[in-house]
């Protein structure tokens, strides 16, 4: 059994369907990625693992705790980085994992080593009493992913992580979810648009379209799949998505993605 299981899930907006029937079992410790178009239902998956959206219909258990039956426990079991912007930047680095430390309910006592360590292990303890308002970008998605790991999650959730960050933020920024991954045993499940961020990372990825998991398996797997000499991660997801650029997301989902990049560029 997985550490997330995912059966039949369903979420409906009146008459849309935004993620139709999802069947998906995620192994402890293996970082997987969720691909797919805007609009096919990958943030939509996300926000419902994460408590934040209500289930229309199926069930989730993280580490064989029922989602919908138990979302205060499961969310002592998860951690999540969002797209949008979850520090505060009139805050230092400290203070805002401070105020997540009695937000998940450490213990006093452990308050001061867990932010320390936390901060080492993102390097960021030199900028720790630095304004936030001041971190470069990728200092604040690093500083975002110590948030998330300050109460010790099985399962890390990522939606877009790089989104907005240069390639030497972001190559940094792969190494350090491997070294989550590899030294803390945590589970990452992450949400991206980069195909070589898919290709260099996860052991396994999921491709979905039109709120249908349409495709899955290692990067290796889907590329054998199509029968084309040397495929790309990018032909994989083409030929399982079509190139139609009249579906590709709608508004709201170009503007958040561009309000990201502004705020981490």
């Amino acid at each position: 059994m997985g550490i997330v299981e995912i059966q039949q899930l369903t979420r409906r907006f009146k008459s849309a369907v935004a993620v139709d029937s999802l069947n998906l079992v995620v192994e402890a410790g293996e970082i997987f990625g969720l691909l797919g178009p805007n609009g096919a239902g990958k943030s939509t998956t996300i926000k419902m693992l994460t408590t934040l959206l209500p289930v229309t219909s199926g069930e989730v258990k993280i580490k064989h705790c029922n989602l919908t039956q138990n979302p205060a426990q499961v969310r002592q079991l998860i951690g999540y980085v969002p797209q949008s912007l979850s520090v505060d930047g009139s805050l230092t680095g400290y203070e805002n994992l401070l105020m997540v430390a009695k937000l998940y309910n450490v213990p006093r006592q452990q308050q001061k080593t867990r932010i320390g360590e936390a901060l080492a292990y993102v390097a960021l303890e030199d900028a720790s009493r630095q304004l936030v308002k001041r971190y470069s970008g990728g200092m604040i998605r690093r500083l975002e992913i110590a948030q998330a790991l300050l109460h010790q999650p099985a399962v890390l959730f990522m939606d877009e992580p790089t989104v907005g960050l240069d390639p030497v933020a972001r190559n940094a920024l792969w190494e350090l979810l491997k070294k989550i991954r590899t030294q803390l045993g945590t589970t990452i499940f992450l949400t991206t648009h980069f195909m070589e961020e898919a290709d260099y990372l996860c052991d396994r990825v999921g491709i979905m379209h039109y709120g249908r998991l349409v495709a899955m398996g290692s990067p290796n797997e889907l590329k054998a799949s199509i029968s084309e000499p040397e495929a790309t991660l990018d032909r994989v997801f083409i030929h399982y998505t079509g190139d139609n650029l009249e579906a590709r997301g709608n508004y709201r989902d170009i503007s958040q993605t561009r309000s990201t990049a502004r705020r981490l560029g």
